[in-house]
């Protein structure tokens, strides 16, 4: 669904690059977590993915098709939220939808259902058709959700989406990208809630130096007996990225064999002590600084 080759983006003012060879590829019906420090580059790679970010070097399809050499039918397969919730705040919710399903030519009777669904799941039905602007955080949240995924796209990319949103409508947006997974859609999010990745996604990659070096197997995560915070602070916080190699082989693309798996699990057992005390003393650095 989503392939991107040797990826590289430069911002004019750097004279490094923030996206440094980045490579990754996104199966059909799965949701994938794109983790990584503040800074590292996420929405950078979620902006050139969705065409809105030029970049120097390599190639990004979208379901076949690239998204520079064909943007405008890449960009039918997918939507975007961004972290920001930009939308048109003079239009009323209704009339926002409306016209983002007229962009994708989505016929009335057909986006009036999933509208209506939405709004109904949303809890959205008395503001539908207020302006925007009278929105709070969490309402604009939730229109720009339903204004998504009007045209039920085959690529979902959402930065940061759980923010500003109470308990309830979370936990109707994972149950919505959950939903949207299973009809064979891929959901493509970044986060810092790793409780909320870890139960939520198939897969997630750790971003790090401008390029995605591991990706991991949340089931092959559980079965090493190691928590994702755990692994992520070792393997972030404290750049020390041979908790990975212990767990995971190298090559990303493939998957762990029952042999060496049950090796990984072994050795990890006798790592588990140092890797939460490294944890715990990420924490109680943290709170030093912070103070």
């Amino acid at each position: 669904m989503l392939k991107i080759t040797n990826l590289v983006k430069t911002y004019a003012n750097s004279t490094e690059p923030t996206i440094n060879g980045l490579n990754l590829e996104l199966k059909d019906g799965e949701i994938f977590g794109f983790l990584g420090s503040n800074g590292a580059g996420k929405t950078t790679t979620i902006k050139c993915i969705c065409g809105i970010l030029p970049f120097e070097e390599g190639e990004i399809l979208i379901n076949g098709k690239d998204i520079k050499k064909e943007p405008k039918e890449a960009k039918m397969d997918l939507a975007y939220i961004s972290d920001n919730h930009a939308v048109f705040e003079r239009l009323t919710g209704r009339e926002y939808v409306n016209h983002i399903a007229n962009l994708y030519s989505i016929p009335l009777d057909v986006r009036s259902e999933r509208a209506d669904k939405l709004v109904e799941q949303f809890n959205l039905k008395d503001a539908y058709d207020r302006q925007i602007k009278s929105y709070s955080h969490g309402m604009k949240q939730k229109i720009s959700v339903i204004s998504a995924l009007v045209h039920n796209p085959k690529l979902w990319l959402l930065d940061e989406p759980l923010l500003g949103l109470d308990p309830q409508s979370a936990y109707i947006l994972k149950q919505t990208m959950k939903e949207h997974a299973e009809k064979g859609n891929t959901v493509f999010f970044s986060s810092h809630i790793l409780e909320v990745v870890e139960t939520l996604c198939d897969r997630i990659g750790i971003l790090k130096n401008g390029r995605i070096e591991h990706i991991f197997d949340l089931k092959e995560i559980k079965q090493s007996g190691l928590s994702l915070e755990e692994i992520y602070v070792k393997y972030v916080q404290t750049n020390a990225p041979h908790i990975i190699e212990v767990l995971f082989k190298n090559d990303t693309n493939k998957k762990v064999t029952k042999t060496h798996h049950t090796k990984s699990i072994k050795q990890t057992i006798r790592l588990k002590k140092g890797v939460r005390q490294a944890v715990k003393q990420a924490k109680n650095n943290k709170s030093t600084e912070d103070k």
